[in-house]
């Protein structure tokens, strides 16, 4: 199982990045490390309504200049590294 998922969605009133963690545990972690984004307006731990889904979801806000792909991108690999760095430190 991957440790995460990340989604684009285009909403009518503001696009979002959804981040769907294999473990809803690390939410608050995952916040805290994704706040070093200058690009980020907010982050938001939510309940998710989805179907075969987790139980919450880390929705992320951009500011009205940020390039959504870049940015999906940018998040992906900082996720991505952060969790290489947990597996190798329990040694996995």
């Amino acid at each position: 199982m991957l440790p995460f998922r990340s989604e684009i969605r285009n909403s009518p009133t503001q696009p979002t990045i959804k981040i769907f963690l294999g473990d809803v545990t690390l939410d608050t972690r995952i916040k805290k490390h994704l706040e070093h984004f200058e690009e980020i307006e907010s982050i938001e731990i939510r309940k998710s309504v989805e179907r075969n889904r987790v139980d919450e979801n880390l929705t992320i806000f951009l500011k009205a200049d940020a390039d959504f792909n870049k940015m999906k991108s940018s998040i992906d690999s900082s996720l991505w590294w952060y969790f290489e760095g947990e597996y190798e430190e329990k040694g996995v």
